[in-house]
């Protein structure tokens, strides 16, 4: 498969688009899908380069890339097991669940389920880990992914917050997926493993269903982290928690000081208590018709017009959507970074930040016009930015997120200020 993409990325590569506007329009399809199925650095190369090409303009091949490539109707459906190995040599499995009915013309959202138990030895392959139940996931209207943690690998580890994006985009290789309705699910420890993402990597995600999970294991050292938790960091998402009066592990007594939080935050979410509930989810089914009315009325939204991050590092954890924290003032502080955009004005409050950058969408921005940028009261950009193919290219290969484009990036420096 990786011979067969690359030679006819390459191929491409060399063709000349056709005058004729269907035919040039077929091209441009075929370039784009040879980009979005390139999987290596070669395969990439060759099939950015012929984008490069052929498009006349950065608007050009932001419309191309918006509109995605073509889907096939040859994919796999029904329920089956995956794998990729990960920077750090491990495999990873998982399970993708999808309609019988497939149809390429149709985007479908995504569901992650994240299960509980992760403090078990690895799972084999074709192991009961996602036998169990997952058959019974098949909906006609949706695409489910099942991945696996174990001991080596917990939810709220470095290694799985890079994980599950790429499963995601290898996801969106071969499916049409909708990028605002991709939702994670968590039981147990993959409740809390929602949290994790929920609190330091949601840009993915549209909403977060924890269930009876506790986020104080994230600040467990037993659990192999000790990390340093921000509300403000929840109020890019909703989230829809559960658990049980009686659950032996979380009883719901033991998150209201977390949900009073969530309340003098802002933070958008539903808390249900379950009167007799334990620690299962034998209340599931009662429950499906409000948690499917939550995940309708919460789309993601790529660009909203305010975001806040607090980061405490800069390697990772440190991009809300379309803001990103480069440069700490002190590595003692946590950096926080409130903006609001009004037009092409970027309102900013800054605290313990050297440097931040502000991702640009050219449905959110007038490129013609300057854009500029105040922070803390003091205007400190105010120029023309210039669009950027190779700034595009970047940030769709990372992603596969068409609703989430970026056409420049503005990079701010306080350091002189």
């Amino acid at each position: 498969m990786g011979q067969t993409i690359r030679n006819i990325a390459t191929a491409l590569a060399l063709l000349p688009i056709a005058s004729n506007g269907l035919a040039a329009e077929r091209s441009s399809r075929e370039l784009v899908t040879a980009f979005w199925r390139a999987d290596n650095t070669v395969e990439q190369s060759a099939a950015e380069q012929a984008l490069l090409a052929a498009a006349d303009d950065v608007g050009t091949l932001y419309q191309w890339l918006r509109q995605g490539p073509e889907w096939s109707t040859e994919v796999a459906t029904g329920v089956w097991e995956e794998s990729r190995t990960g920077a750090d040599g491990l495999l990873y499995r998982y399970a993708v669940v999808t309609p019988d009915s497939y149809d390429p013309a149709i985007s479908y959202p995504v569901e992650f389920m994240l299960h509980g138990g992760v403090s078990r030895p690895e799972w084999g392959p074709e192991g009961d880990w996602w036998r169990s139940g997952v058959e019974n996931l098949q909906q006609e209207d949706r695409i489910f992914v099942v991945p696996a943690s174990w001991r080596e690998a917990f939810w709220w580890h470095d290694s799985q917050a890079d994980n599950l994006p790429a499963i995601l985009r290898e996801v969106k290789r071969r499916y049409n997926v909708d990028d605002n309705r991709v939702t994670m699910t968590g039981i147990s420890d993959g409740g809390t493993g929602a949290y994790f993402f929920a609190f330091k990597q949601p840009g993915e995600w549209a909403a977060f269903l924890p269930y009876i999970g506790h986020p104080g294991v994230l600040r467990n050292p037993a659990g192999g982290v000790n990390y340093r938790l921000y509300f403000e960091n929840l109020t890019a998402k909703p989230l829809y928690i559960v658990n049980g009066e009686v659950d032996r592990l979380y009883p719901a007594a033991s998150l209201q000081s977390f949900v009073e939080v969530l309340e003098e935050a802002g933070v958008e979410h539903v808390f249900r208590v379950i009167g007799d509930g334990g620690h299962n989810t034998a209340w599931l089914s009662g429950e499906t018709p409000a948690i499917e009315q939550f995940k309708a009325e919460n789309p993601r939204d790529p660009f909203p017009e305010r975001l806040q991050w607090v980061a405490d590092r800069v390697d990772r954890y440190n991009q809300n959507l379309w803001l990103r924290i480069d440069e700490m003032a002190n590595p003692d502080f946590p950096a926080v970074v409130k903006v609001e955009r009004q037009g092409n004005h970027f309102g900013v409050e800054a605290t313990a930040v050297a440097g931040f950058s502000l991702l640009l969408n050219p449905q959110e921005v007038d490129f013609s016009l300057p854009v500029s940028v105040s922070v803390n009261g003091e205007i400190v950009h105010s120029e023309i930015v210039a669009q950027d193919a190779a700034t595009l290219l970047r940030h769709t290969r990372q992603s596969l997120d068409r609703a989430a484009l970026v056409t420049a990036e503005l990079t701010i420096s306080l350091l002189a200020q």
